[in-house]
């Protein structure tokens, strides 16, 4: 198998996921993931064991841009270079999870005659799987939102495979570690592995609210954004009571989310994948700086099934931040009806789905 996804965590995560379940399944199987020399793919892909190649490729810019001319060569590069890798490595079956590498590599296996397939986290497709769209055997989607923006006799319903993977992790994480109460409930307030400036500020201004709650709170603030965060506490001489604790960065948050009884975040399709496949309550507050607003086309896809409330980030404030919060963690009987609506929403099979329709169209 040939495995293609880059850029972003959303792509790559579930490309791993589906090759971590191939190589239970099937152990003699080879894998080749082919990423960008641009994409985090390139530090991430190697660390894991798997053989890498990568490709120079760039995406387009919305305005008219000599940049788009060096786009659309380094597109036409990267197909005759992918087809090189393919003729060498003669795979069964390529994959693309997303990224504009994936869109040279996917091309150039339909080209070529190798069955194809693509897998779209989100609730609105992306450029690159658009075009990919016409091209490839099977695709598969995260959101059932999805499947009517694809040609119907090829598209299914598959769930993210990250969510597989993460809800197969046996967890003996103790909150006691981090000097916290392993019997109240606790809220995880994250906004990504970079932090988000809004949900950061925010939250350092609720503290003084969390330390009189009865639940506790971990505040993850990115790593790059937690001298700042902590600056500000200082200076504005914030307590930080016991029950709530600040952390740059956590390495193992799989391991933790088990433990969580509800989340405050972003709505990213990997992160969504992770919190329905444990099914965790969640109040969701949508980036504003992606493609499509598809974040908060992600995030209502949960609203809509009782799993999760929303904030938009022009609305969130302190007051708005507690009360929601307060609701869900104040109140046991709503949060376990929310945890069961999130349970029900995760495909915790969904690598295996994906593997499965692969191997359907292997000529």
């Amino acid at each position: 198998m040939i495995i293609s996804g880059g850029g972003t965590g959303g792509h790559i995560y579930p490309a791993l996921a589906l090759i971590e379940d191939l190589l239970k399944q099937e152990p003699q199987s080879e894998v080749l993931y082919i990423g960008s020399t641009r994409g985090l793919e390139k530090e991430i892909v190697p660390k894991k064991g798997i053989p890498f190649k990568a490709l120079k490729i760039q995406g387009f810019k919305r305005s008219l841009s000599l940049y788009n001319f060096e786009t659309v060569a380094l597109f036409l590069k990267s197909v005759h270079n992918s087809k090189k890798i393919i003729k060498d490595f003669k795979p069964d079956v390529v994959i693309g999870t997303g990224g504009y590498v994936s869109g040279a590599v996917v091309y150039a296996a339909s080209k070529m005659h190798v069955p194809t397939m693509i897998h779209e986290q989100n609730s609105v497709v992306g450029l690159t799987n658009r075009f990919l769209s016409k091209h490839v055997d099977k695709i598969a989607v995260g959101f059932k939102d999805a499947i009517k923006q694809f040609p119907a006799n090829k598209t299914f319903f598959a769930g993210n495979p990250r969510a597989q993977q993460v809800a197969n992790i046996q967890s003996d994480f103790k909150w006691s570690s981090y000097g916290l109460d392993d019997n109240k409930p606790t809220l995880l307030i994250f906004g990504g592995s970079q932090g988000a400036l809004k949900i950061n500020q925010v939250t350092a201004e609720a503290i003084k609210h969390f330390n009189g709650c009865d639940y506790q709170v971990v505040f993850v603030t990115g790593q790059k954004r937690y001298d700042s965060i902590m600056n500000y506490i200082d200076n504005n001489k914030i307590n930080v009571g016991n029950n709530v604790i600040i952390k740059d960065y956590i390495s193992n948050m799989p391991e933790i989310l088990p433990k969580v009884d509800a989340i405050i975040g972003r709505a990213g399709a990997t992160s969504l994948a992770e919190i329905t496949a444990l099914g965790i309550p969640s109040i969701l507050i949508p980036s504003p700086y992606v493609t499509a607003d598809h974040q908060t086309k992600n995030a209502l896809s949960l609203v809509k099934n009782g799993a999760a409330l929303i904030i938009t980030e022009n609305d969130l404030n302190v007051k708005r931040l507690t009360e929601n919060a307060d609701q869900i963690m104040n109140n046991k009987n709503e949060r376990m009806l929310m945890k069961e609506n999130s349970y029900n929403m995760g495909c915790r099979n969904s690598a295996d789905l994906v593997l499965d329709m692969a191997r359907s169209i292997l000529k």
